[in-house]
């Protein structure tokens, strides 16, 4: 399947590093965030790859035009840096729709601007380009095609704690509590739309405001719960937790043989 990134806000909650590269070229350990989502979706076999590109395009378009291997993997270098043998497993062989969708757009217009690239395919994936999770991919997939929804995204709890306030009807205090505690569920990204999806999407509106809103009343919207790992690069704060994880070596977005196994078995 086709994975559409939106990759082209502006990243204005992480603005020390977005004033010299978008969001998604901010690095985690050797490689930017954007480089460990397509990662992602390439161990399950998703190597076809459409960039909505805007803010600072030429910094992401540079990128992929003079990619080296080597930065990624551990190799070897003779005859004066002229050969270079590659260790291990090989990465995989992308395909890369590098598109420059408008630095102004919105996520639903970006997704309409690349709407013929897509338009062959009965089911395409869709996803934000700053956030990591290590759900079981396939079982989404399987469980988006039995559904017959047109639409579908990963619904989790909030990984930053927050109190919440509530009140009894004189709109005085009765309790605070921790968001952990709740039931509250928020949209998390990695989509799964079958092609009907540009049917509800009109000109200037956002993805997942009024579009998302048809599909429900029609019934034709789920959310995958998912309560393992999830996490967003909206701040440095985020981008941090990420660093240290990468350092110390605890990857969950990057699967194991096993675990691909159980998920697609």
């Amino acid at each position: 399947m086709k994975v559409v990134l939106f990759c082209g806000g502006l990243g204005t909650r992480i603005r020390e590093y977005s004033e010299s590269v978008p969001k998604p070229m901010v690095p985690i350990g050797h490689q930017p965030i954007l480089w460990h989502v397509m990662q992602y979706y390439s161990q399950y076999g998703h190597h076809d790859f459409i960039l909505c590109l805007g803010y600072k395009a030429n910094v992401i378009k540079d990128y992929f035009l003079n990619y080296k291997m080597t930065a990624s993997n551990d190799c070897v270098v003779s005859d004066f840096g002229k050969k270079i043998e590659i260790l291990g497993e090989r990465p995989p062989d992308w395909r890369i729709s590098l598109v420059d969708t408008g630095t102004w757009r919105n996520i639903g217009q970006r997704l309409l601007a690349v709407k013929h690239l897509v338009e062959d395919e009965e089911i395409f994936l869709a996803n934000y380009s700053d956030g990591l999770t290590d759900a079981p991919l396939e079982e989404m997939i399987k469980c988006f095609k039995k559904s017959g929804k047109l639409g579908c995204f990963i619904a989790i709890h909030p990984p930053i704690s927050f109190h919440l306030a509530e009140f009894d009807e004189r709109d005085s205090l009765r309790r605070l509590r921790s968001s952990q505690e709740s039931e509250i569920w928020i949209n998390g990204g990695y989509f799964i739309f079958r092609n009907e999806i540009f049917d509800f999407i009109q000109e200037g509106e956002e993805l997942v405001l009024q579009p998302f809103e048809r599909l429900i009343a029609g019934g034709h919207l789920m959310a995958y719960k998912y309560e393992g790992f999830w996490r967003a690069m909206d701040t440095l704060r985020d981008r941090q937790v990420l660093e240290d994880m990468v350092e110390r070596g605890e990857m969950p977005w990057r699967l194991s043989t096993q675990s691909l196994a159980k998920g697609t078995s």
